[in-house]
């Protein structure tokens, strides 16, 4: 894609209102860690995660329990965004399956977060969280 057509794009998901954000981190979480965090632990923070890019939506009541993002949180739900899905099943990490405008869709999910909220780590496949 040209820059030309990546700018409304990145305008279509630029938050209305001016976000700071901090530099991305890239600490290791494991999914272990990862599941503690959904929003139903106060001594954890609510984490949802991207393509293995960590976010920190604490404090955002759509994924708090009993909303409807809160589907999302302590997960990477890769494949239910790539199909727009809150379906529990769908909220998996494997989206090999999604079709290319499905992966489309993932991808500008990935972008919406990474304009609103801090990237806090990197999901780790196996092996330990250093948090």
């Amino acid at each position: 894609m040209s820059d030309a057509t990546d700018q409304p794009k990145k305008e279509r998901f630029a938050p209305k209102e001016t976000v700071s954000l901090n530099p991305p981190k890239d600490d290791p979480i494991d999914r272990e860690y990862l599941a503690k965090c959904d929003g139903t632990n106060a001594d954890y923070p609510t984490l949802v995660a991207i393509k293995g890019d960590v976010f920190d939506v604490s404090g955002k009541e759509t994924y708090a329990p009993g909303k409807g993002y809160h589907v999302f949180a302590g997960k990477e739900p890769n494949r239910a965004l790539g199909l727009s899905s809150l379906k529990p099943e769908d909220c998996i990490s494997d989206y090999s399956q999604l079709s290319e405008k499905e992966t489309q869709v993932l991808n500008d999910w990935h972008t919406f977060f990474s304009k609103r909220y801090n990237i806090v780590g990197r999901l780790q496949s196996d092996g330990a969280s250093n948090l």
